[in-house]
């Protein structure tokens, strides 16, 4: 229940972004923060929420996860300001980014030598969550509030509170063994990207530009920031992000990769409700199945592109996933052609759904393949890259419609710009280095 709900809300504030844009009377530009600063808290939050839950106890780290997340979806709930919704968004992530970490060794814990099944099933619901979040933000916007997107999560919380603290049992007592933990790193590396998100988005402001001192000021210190991470990256013992994991052989490639296929696919898939809403007037009810269209698509191919990719490598499932990508970004775009705008839609999003399920598993093992051992590090790495350029992505988006004076149309033509960048940088799948067979 907890996964669900946190994997729900990855998903579900995207259907609701117009009525929240409305109703709290804020430009796109911020209001795309309410998905960008849920998606920077959970990157920056995994790493140390896993050190926590070691140190302190599952379940007492999972009870307070629980905790805070019910008590800031109250509060985002209540908000009447854009800037108080996006900071009760923030602290609301922290809760939804424990969770993964405490419930899972949880069940390592709990399952012994059934764990590989236990974790396997439970991690299932992830893929049901992102189907349900958009559906259900729908239902919500459309017959109550996106107040109720929100507020859904008390009841849901408390319930879970009482469960958790009447079923779990007690974490055992642990060695008093000092982990150490590269707070320093985590911070410089969230001041850089939320600096530079801030960027990014004041240029969407009235009377905004490349001169105002918040464009200059928030550049200055992301890139400031940026620097000193690096610096810092390459003098700790243990830091956050391994300097050999950033520019060596192989993983250059692969966070450029990641990156750019997190800003043009996963990024803009968040978009895609408003844009439904926007240019043909979709419900929100039918703007958010839109983006279950698209997380059908990916279930249904991807684990059969997992299986097979002992035979077929990494390079032809990325190329083939990228270019179906790519092709329904571009039909994303384009004015429907014999069919309703939802019915075009739908088979745009379920194609961009079946790129990413093709190319996913491919990307994914790509990457660990070069350094097994790190498979942890490795794995945190890629979801950083792929969560910062989905982030970057909405950022530039959004200022884009803001200052636009047809954001509907401007967003076609991010979606069709993508799709052509998607495509151009094909040729760096042919410097990910190949394997086929076991490891």
């Amino acid at each position: 229940m907890a996964l669900l709900m946190s994997s729900i809300d990855q998903t579900i504030v995207a259907t609701a972004l117009p009525d929240i844009q409305l109703s709290l009377h804020a430009k796109i530009n911020w209001v795309g923060w309410t998905i960008t600063i849920y998606s920077l808290g959970r990157v920056m939050i995994l790493p140390l929420a896993g050190k926590l839950s070691d140190h302190y106890g599952r379940r007492t780290v999972f009870l307070a996860s629980i905790s805070l997340f019910t008590i800031a979806s109250l509060s985002c709930g209540l908000a009447q300001d854009i800037y108080w919704l996006i900071g009760l968004r923030a602290i609301q992530a922290i809760g939804g980014a424990a969770f993964m970490p405490s419930a899972t060794g949880i069940v390592v814990d709990h399952f012994g030598d059934t764990r590989d099944r236990a974790v396997g099933l439970f991690t299932s619901i992830i893929p049901v969550g992102a189907v349900l979040g958009p559906v259900l933000g729908g239902v919500f916007v459309e017959y109550w509030s996106w107040r109720g997107i929100f507020l859904v999560n008390v009841p849901i919380g408390a319930g879970l509170l009482i469960a958790a603290r009447a079923c779990l049992p007690i974490d055992p007592p642990r060695p008093s063994v000092r982990t150490r933990l590269d707070v320093g790193g985590m911070l410089l590396l969230a001041l850089a990207l939320s600096a530079g998100m801030v960027t990014i988005t004041s240029l969407g402001d009235a009377g905004a530009g490349l001169a105002s001192i918040t464009f200059l000021g928030t550049g200055t210190i992301s890139i400031i920031a940026l620097l000193w991470f690096l610096l810092h990256s390459r003098s700790t013992p243990t830091p956050f992000i391994p300097v050999q994991l950033l520019r060596g052989r192989g993983f250059g490639v692969m966070n450029l990769i990641n990156f750019f296929f997190g800003a043009t696919a996963v990024g803009l898939g968040a978009l895609i409700p408003f844009y439904a809403t926007s240019r043909y007037q979709i419900s929100s009810l039918d703007s958010g199945t839109l983006l279950s269209a698209r997380a059908i698509g990916m279930i249904t191919v991807a684990a059969a592109a997992a299986i097979a990719l002992r035979r077929t490598g990494y390079r032809i499932p990325m190329l083939i996933g990228f270019i179906v990508t790519a092709v329904g970004l571009l039909a994303m775009s384009a004015a429907p052609q014999a069919l309703a705008p939802y019915a075009w839609l739908s088979v745009a999003a379920g194609i961009t759904g079946i790129g990413m399920g093709l190319s996913n598993p491919a990307a994914h093992n790509a990457s660990l393949q070069l350094d097994p051992h790190q498979a942890g590090a490795i794995a945190g790495l890629r979801g950083t890259f792929r969560q910062t350029g989905a982030i970057t992505a909405i950022s530039i988006t959004t200022t884009i419609l803001a200052r636009s004076h047809d954001p509907a149309l401007a967003q076609a033509h991010v979606f069709a710009v993508s799709g052509i960048f998607l495509l151009l940088i094909l040729p760096l799948i042919f410097f990910v280095p190949e394997h086929r067979g076991t490891w």
